[in-house]
Parts: C-alpha cells; sequence; structure tokens
C-alpha cells in the first residue's frame, strides 16, 4: 500500500487570528487521534491533501516535532461549495489490532447488458471492512462483464480480500445494469390533399 509522506506543523487550537493567518497561508487544521495516542492539533498544507491519491486507500506518514506518526485519512471536512477543505483527520495506527475502513471499489470489464443497450450505475462506490492495518485492501476490485440486463450485483456477490470481513449488509445493491426506455413511437398520418385542377376558362 502507498505510504505519502507530509510535514505537520503545531497547532494551538482557539487562536482565531492564527488561524486565519495560516488558512490564508494554504494551511488546513489537522487532527491526529487514535487508540492509546497523544491527540495531536497541527497544520497541514492545502497541497499535500491535493496530492492524496484517489480511488485506492493509502497511509499517510505525518512527520510533526521530529516524529513520524502512520495513519489513515479519516475524513477530510469540506465548506460550503464542497470543494474547499477546511479540516482533516487523521487517524494513527500506532496501537490499532484492527480497524474499520472504507475501500473503494473499482468495477472490471464491460457489462453484457450495456453490449444490449443497457446502461451501467454504480449504486456503491466503496466497501467497509473489518481488517489489520497490514490487510488493508487499495481497493477492491469486483468484474462486472457477466452482468446482463435488469441485472444487478451485490455486497453478498463480492469476495471479500484476504484478511479482510466486508461489513455491509449483503442485501445491499453494489450495481446494477438498468434497461433501455421503451422508446414510445407516435406515427402521425399526414393526410394531403391535391388540389383540384383550376376549371378551365
Amino acid at each position: 500500500m502507498k505510504r505519502i509522506p507530509v510535514k505537520l506543523l503545531p497547532r494551538t487550537p482557539g487562536r482565531k487570528s492564527e488561524t486565519k493567518a495560516m488558512r490564508n497561508k494554504g494551511l488546513i487544521p489537522v487532527e491526529v487521534y487514535g487508540k492509546g495516542v497523544e491527540n495531536v492539533h497541527a497544520w497541514i498544507d492545502l497541497k499535500d491533501i491535493l496530492k492524496f491519491p484517489h480511488g485506492e486507500t493509502f497511509m499517510i506518514e505525518a512527520e510533526i516535532d521530529g516524529g513520524k506518526r502512520v495513519c489513515v485519512l479519516k475524513k477530510i471536512d469540506f465548506g460550503w461549495l464542497g470543494d474547499d477543505p477546511v479540516h482533516v483527520d487523521l487517524y494513527d495506527l500506532s496501537h490499532v489490532k484492527e480497524l474499520e475502513i472504507e475501500v473503494p471499489l473499482h468495477f472490471d470489464g464491460k457489462p453484457a447488458g450495456v453490449e444490449l443497450g443497457g446502461t451501467f450505475e454504480a449504486v456503491m462506490h466503496t466497501l467497509t471492512v473489518k481488517t489489520s492495518p497490514q490487510n488493508i485492501p487499495e481497493r477492491i476490485t469486483v468484474d462486472v462483464s457477466s452482468l446482463g440486463l435488469g441485472e444487478a450485483l451485490h455486497v453478498r456477490d463480492i469476495k471479500a480480500p484476504e484478511g479482510c470481513l466486508i461489513m455491509d449488509s449483503p442485501e445491499e445493491t453494489v450495481a446494477i445494469v438498468l434497461e433501455p426506455e421503451a422508446e414510445q413511437v407516435v406515427e402521425e398520418e399526414e393526410v394531403t390533399e391535391e388540389e383540384a385542377p383550376a376549371p378551365a376558362e
């Protein structure tokens, strides 16, 4: 699994003037916490957040005050527009033997039903698994090439990666191939009347 190194700066919570100044420099508040470890208030550079991989899980090697803490990204809070990170939570794995974590889904293959005019729709984009930090998968790949028209893939159909237990309900729909909408063809009969020839004078 990828490990992303980041450098964090210590932060003193509650100082509004410091918060505004640091935000103007592109720094975002971050909390580092976990089982049996001391919580740390810090700043993380927005540029580092934007470098985080998409579509896969990863670990973060957070360096602060000369020490390193191996974490996973727990949460990013965004501003009201939805695209501006305002707060980050990192979960320290130092004393963690088992955890629940969301793992991205990757759909492989072209569904048979799409070849027949259907539309593939992913209902779920992640699965929650319980596992040890050492067994966290980067992503879960699912072959959807056999899905026909109107057929759905459920959680129960997915094989859990080695060392992982899928926590989502087995009955949840993961993806589906929607049937094409019935085309309603309305035929309008056009009646063309020929002009009668003008009477000879």
